[in-house]
């Protein structure tokens, strides 16, 4: 009876320190794991304001804009046909001085942006629905705006 005992009391005690190092093991890999996970590597907002956005416009018809923007008195940095956030911030710092609401300079060209843009294109007559969406009536009339310039 007494090494059915012991052998009992040696299996208990070996699930115990099993059960306690795979929990060690565990918690050590969760916890790493929790901290990767808590730092994202970039943010959805500097993401977005990293890409450039033409909305349609071909290499050629982008620096037409950016040469507008430029010859109007907005810098748009260099003239590349690459519409960044330098370019965006010239656009919306041309919109904002001519009253077309475009919101933060920041040169991100979301919704505030292309109202502006749309109300912009609406003073040379293109007659835009004003809804802050780049759909194909505001690309066609970006697209036609900018058929001349550099």
């Amino acid at each position: 009876m007494r090494s059915n005992v012991l052998a009992r009391t040696l299996v208990g005690v070996t699930a115990v320190v099993g059960l306690s190092v795979g929990s060690l093991a565990t918690a050590g890999t969760s916890f790493a794991a929790s901290q990767t996970a808590a730092k994202p590597a970039v943010s959805a907002q500097s993401a977005s304001i990293l890409a450039s956005q033409n909305f349609g416009l071909s290499t050629a018809r982008a620096k037409n804009w950016q040469c507008w923007l430029r010859d109007t008195g907005y810098s748009p940095g260099t003239i590349d046909g690459d519409l960044g956030t330098n370019s965006w911030k010239a656009a919306q710092r041309k919109f904002n001085d001519l009253g077309l609401n475009a919101g933060t300079v920041d040169g991100d060209p979301g919704p505030n942006t292309i109202r502006a843009l749309q109300r912009y294109l609406n003073l040379y007559g293109y007659g835009l629905s004003v809804d802050g969406e780049a759909g194909t009536n505001t690309r066609a009339a970006f697209w036609d705006f900018n058929a001349t310039g550099c």
